[in-house]
């Protein structure tokens, strides 16, 4: 027995088709947690509005004579801070992110008897990071960002 499918029928079928595979995508994208799309930032747009006052702390850091530099050793890494200040005077907070896991995200505070903050190895996971680093100094605010891959 031979089944006849009119041209019709086959137009039907293929839109329904159509619209379940597209459908299927849409449920993956909206309930399932793996495909989960968020802002990078939980308080996107509050973070929009100190924009500007971001760019002039980068701004102040570039203007040193020498700014923050992060160095990759065997061990970890060698974050290097200006020589132009006592050591004991530099305050702040560095923060590691991750974008890919928010899970593996840390930070804490800076406290330096020499101008260098060393970040052991076992720490950090092989990937993308992103560093931000806020420090203080004689009441003035700097920032310093970097992209790093580890």
């Amino acid at each position: 027995m031979k089944i006849k499918i009119s041209w019709p029928v086959g137009i039907v079928v293929a839109i329904v088709a159509f619209m379940v595979f597209i459908l299927s995508f849409v449920y993956k994208a909206t309930f399932v947690s793996e495909y989960d799309h968020h802002l990078v930032s939980e308080e996107y747009y509050k973070d929009e509005l100190h924009y500007q006052e971001e760019i002039d702390k980068l701004n102040k850091g570039v203007a040193l004579k020498q700014n923050v530099a992060i160095e990759k050793t065997a061990e970890g890494l060698v974050i290097n801070f200006p020589t132009e200040f006592k050591p004991e005077a530099i305050t702040g907070t560095v923060f590691f992110k991750r974008l890919s896991n928010e899970k593996i995200d840390f930070n804490f505070p800076i406290q330096l008897k020499t101008h260098q903050l060393f970040i052991k190895d076992e720490k950090l996971v092989d990937g993308r990071w992103d560093v931000k680093i806020e420090w203080f100094v004689n009441n003035d605010e700097y920032l310093f960002k970097e992209k790093l891959m580890y």
